[in-house]
């Protein structure tokens, strides 16, 4: 005769989507509680809870599906070369992106959108 042991307990490969894990990290932001009390309470390791709050600070987790466009926190800076003049007399204000890596990215407002994100994607390293 064989012996067969079963396991009550939560399955230990479990499946989170972006939803469930965003939701989680908000909640763990506004429990006001530690993070090891709050990931005992929703059954999960500290560990992971504290990846994905940092994938969240760096954008790594959104609630977008991957490949959609989505919105990114924006700071305006004041300086005095926000319009240039050109040669004909009329002035064209300049775009500065700060990527995710550091690098900054200074473009016409006239740049197509689509090429922007082709340069986006050249200078993160993301080749689409």
């Amino acid at each position: 005769m064989t012996t067969m042991t079963v396991l009550s307990g939560p399955e230990r490969r479990r499946r989170w989507t972006a939803a469930e894990k965003l939701r989680i990290v908000e909640d763990s932001w506004t429990s006001g509680v530690s993070v090891i009390a709050f990931a005992r309470r929703h059954d999960i390791h500290p560990n992971l809870l504290h990846i994905w709050r940092r994938q969240v600070r760096t954008g790594a987790l959104s609630a977008a599906p991957e490949g959609t466009a989505c919105f990114v926190p924006v700071t305006v800076a004041a300086t005095s070369n926000v319009a240039c003049a050109r040669a004909s007399g009329t002035a064209t204000a300049s775009v500065e992106v700060v990527l995710r890596n550091g690098r900054v990215l200074r473009l016409s407002e006239r740049a197509a959108p689509g090429h922007v994100a082709q340069l986006a994607d050249a200078l993160e390293g993301d080749v689409r």
